[in-house]
């Protein structure tokens, strides 16, 4: 009787058609990695089809070939022959890392005060600082130009690191406050028997605890000052202190009828390059930010 059970348990374990002993078609492999091929696909074409029209030129550019038959790097030098492109680079550059300085500092003492100390209205002011965030930046754009227009920093780089701010600092705070409160407060108790200060605290005990959270919170900022073209746009004038995306938006022919779409894919790619290392370069440290957090325990 007992055999019978067991025969019954085992023909009803097999699929419908199944022949035992041998072993299921992996369907849920197989959808795994045609749905990670179409991601890869999607997501690495555009920078795929930039880089093949930066080495075009003429009529070339019309051609459905992914690779030129004759690929120059004509394009590339225009970019830097034409306008002051290196100068706008360098312009992003210490806009983007004054952004991501001043927004890690900055979020690294909220999240202290957020994610350790009681105070009466901690979970508004929390709430306000997330709304900020989810205003758009036109909507702002006339308030942040008279307080600029006040500071007297209009067509300069500090209004852009004022601006970017703006979209930056909600973000990393709430990020930073998420890992601060998973620290164990047996470090802010064994630090306040030794006698040290708040900012000895957060900046030699919490931030090395932090790091992967900052590395991950600090690329995003980085990523998100570059890019960001409608201030940049707003609140600069000249060709000088432009940024990367500004002078991509206004890179033109000498005719003006046509654009050059050559060079414009040529400094999207020299603009795109950059991240794609920080990225490669931070990787790990991304993860773990995104994902685990500093300490368990």
């Amino acid at each position: 009787m007992s055999g019978l059970v067991k025969a019954g348990a085992g023909s009803r374990a097999l699929a419908p058609g199944a022949v035992p002993g041998q072993p299921r078609f992996p369907w849920g492999c197989i959808g795994y990695w045609a749905a990670s091929l179409l991601f890869i696909f999607v997501s690495v074409f555009p920078l795929l089809y930039a880089l093949s029209s930066s080495l075009k030129q003429g009529s070339g550019l019309f051609s459905p070939e992914l690779w030129p038959k004759a690929p120059t790097f004509a394009n590339y030098s225009g970019v830097f022959a034409e306008q002051p492109f290196a100068q706008n680079l360098l312009n992003s550059l210490l806009v983007a890392g004054s952004v991501v300085t001043l927004s890690l500092g900055l979020s690294l003492m909220a999240a202290w005060a957020f994610g350790r100390v009681e105070f009466r209205g901690r979970g508004l002011l929390l709430m306000l600082i997330l709304s900020a965030s989810m205003l758009p930046q036109v909507a702002v754009l006339s308030g942040m130009f008279e307080l600029v227009r006040a500071f007297g920093i209009y067509d300069t780089l500090g209004a852009l690191i004022i601006a970017d701010l703006v979209l930056t600092l909600p973000f990393t705070v709430w990020v930073l406050v998420t890992f601060m409160r998973q620290l164990p407060k047996e470090l802010e108790e064994a630090a306040a028997m030794d006698g040290v200060g708040v900012l000895t605290l957060v900046f030699r005990v919490y931030m090395p605890l932090l790091w992967p959270a900052m590395v991950a919170t600090g690329l995003l900022a980085f990523i998100a000052a570059w890019n960001e073209f409608l201030f940049a746009l707003t609140f600069t004038l000249s060709t000088e202190a432009r940024t990367v995306p500004v002078a991509i938006a206004l890179i033109s022919t000498p005719s003006g009828f046509e654009l050059p779409w050559g060079k414009i894919m040529a400094a999207s790619v020299i603009v795109t390059l950059p991240l794609v290392a920080l990225v490669v370069v931070f990787q790990r440290r991304i993860v773990s930010g995104l994902s685990a957090g500093a300490v368990k325990g």
